[in-house]
């Protein structure tokens, strides 16, 4: 059998076993195309920008590993198959213009429960180069 480094889908089970557990086990949980520091679509980068303004704490999970199964895996959840899709306490929120949607009407700070975050549990990075003299 040959290798073929296109076909590296994940097994069904598998991939939903890893979107239960996100949603199960996340107060917020984003599923995007990439990951935070390298969003691989437009819509999961405004997503995940969106969603980090209010929830630092957001967990992510790639969909990119298995794209197929995680489909399969969020339809299943929430009715639809495309990406980014947000999970705010088990509850399908929506995707990238929902977000937007929220976000214009003032709504999404509510809408992520952003009242919950412990500010000081969430490492937010601003203190990373504190102790660096900067000659500008």
């Amino acid at each position: 059998m040959a290798f073929d480094p296109l076909d590296s889908s994940m097994d069904q089970e598998a991939v939903d076993d890893i979107v239960d557990a996100a949603i199960e086990n996340n107060d917020v949980v984003l599923f995007m195309k990439g990951t935070p520091a390298a969003p691989q679509c437009g819509f999961s980068e405004r997503a995940i920008r969106l969603v980090s303004e209010h929830r630092p704490d957001v967990h992510t999970v790639d969909v990119l590993q298995s794209t197929e199964e995680f489909r399969t895996a969020l339809e299943r959840h929430s009715g639809w198959e495309t990406t980014p899709q947000t999970f705010v306490e088990g509850e399908f929120v929506g995707g990238s213009d929902i977000l937007a949607e929220l976000d214009e009407r003032g709504d999404l700070a509510d809408e992520l429960n952003a009242d919950d975050v412990d500010a000081d549990a969430v490492d937010d990075g601003d203190d990373l180069d504190a102790d660096i003299d900067a000659p500008f």
